[in-house]
């Protein structure tokens, strides 16, 4: 009895210091002066390198956002472009502070990966795309068709489930990164390509020819996209989740980045709140008083984000998921008071 409660305490001391090693991301990070964050090698309208390695999109911008708000600087901030399969690996050994990545939130990956997500930043849905010759109007005439998937995603168990579903049978053609996916399918290897309909938006534009295909109209999932986290470090887990709320709290209010400086002088106390002049809410996350106003002065809100980055590959947001809640859509934020 005596060495089972010594093997238990002994565990629990254990937990205890691997916690205690976590939380300290917000440190590590100000120690090195810069955040790492993981993205996609090359999704357009979300993450994506010119040829001088500048990287633009939504979630390039959050990571921006973050390290606005922890330095007061958006270009304090390095890019790691990672496969789908690179990904939980590359957050939860260190290697990268938050994972910014196109990547579903899902209950199994929520629990069982050591990392928590931290916000929906874009709510995206998976979709087919076709050549036109093909003569397929609907998703449900793929039966035996040879499917372009990339593995080790949500997109290859959607699928899956899918085609069994409805009682058809076809053929997937697995890759490890979305460049080969899209080659492929553009060189004529597989009939169909499949993934999230945001992604199809923006890899069309990057085929021979374009207008020879089509997105047919099914959706047949739910993808919630967004950041996570390793878990263990709560501090760093709150940052995280607040500089999100920041970018939809800022919307909400009217606030961006054109006229930040002007809304200062507000006297809608929730806009104070939001930018520091009223309250101590920089210290419940370990920040300045201002650090959502650094967000919005340097990033913008969420509607700058967007409108910046995904709206130009054709992806209109009114009337979406993607608009605010005052608009019939899923964005919201909790109130900073």
């Amino acid at each position: 009895m005596n060495k089972k409660i010594v093997t238990i305490a002994l565990g629990a001391a254990l937990s205890l210091s691997a916690s205690a090693a976590l939380a300290d991301t917000l440190e590590d990070v100000q120690a090195k002066g810069y955040l790492q964050c993981g993205v996609t090698p090359s999704t357009p309208g979300f993450a994506s390198p010119d040829e001088n390695n500048n990287w633009s999109g939504i979630d390039v911008d959050y990571c921006r956002a973050m390290a606005a708000a922890i330095f007061d600087d958006p270009e304090a901030v390095r890019f790691t472009p990672l496969t789908s399969k690179e990904r939980f690996t590359a957050l939860s050994s260190g290697e990268i502070d938050v994972l910014s990545r196109t990547t579903t939130w899902t209950m199994s990956r929520d629990t069982n990966l050591g990392i928590s997500f931290t916000g929906v930043m874009f709510y995206d849905g998976q979709g087919f795309m076709v050549p036109k010759d093909l003569g397929v109007n609907s998703a449900l005439e793929l039966s035996d068709a040879a499917v372009c998937i990339e593995s080790g995603t949500t997109t290859e168990l959607n699928a899956a489930d899918y085609f069994a579903t409805n009682g058809m049978n076809y053929n997937p053609v697995v890759f490890e990164d979305q460049d080969e996916v899209v080659k492929a399918y553009d060189d004529g290897r597989c009939d169909v390509f499949t993934t999230d309909s945001s992604a199809l938006a923006a890899e069309r534009f990057s085929l021979a020819d374009p207008d020879a295909h089509k997105i047919l109209p099914q959706i047949i999932s739910k993808e919630p996209l967004g950041p996570s986290v390793r878990q263990g470090d709560d501090l760093w887990f709150n940052i995280s989740r607040w500089v999100y709320f920041a970018l939809l709290e800022a919307e909400e209010y009217g606030v961006n980045q054109a006229n930040v400086d002007e809304m200062l002088g507000s006297e809608n106390p929730s806009v104070r709140r939001l930018l520091g002049v009223e309250g101590e809410f920089g210290s419940y996350v370990g920040l300045p008083g201002d650090w959502a106003y650094r967000v919005i002065k340097h990033v913008g809100n969420y509607a700058d984000v967007y409108e910046r980055n995904v709206t130009p590959i054709g992806i209109e947001r009114a009337g979406s998921l993607n608009d605010l809640w005052t608009r019939g859509g899923l964005q919201y934020s909790p109130p900073i008071r």
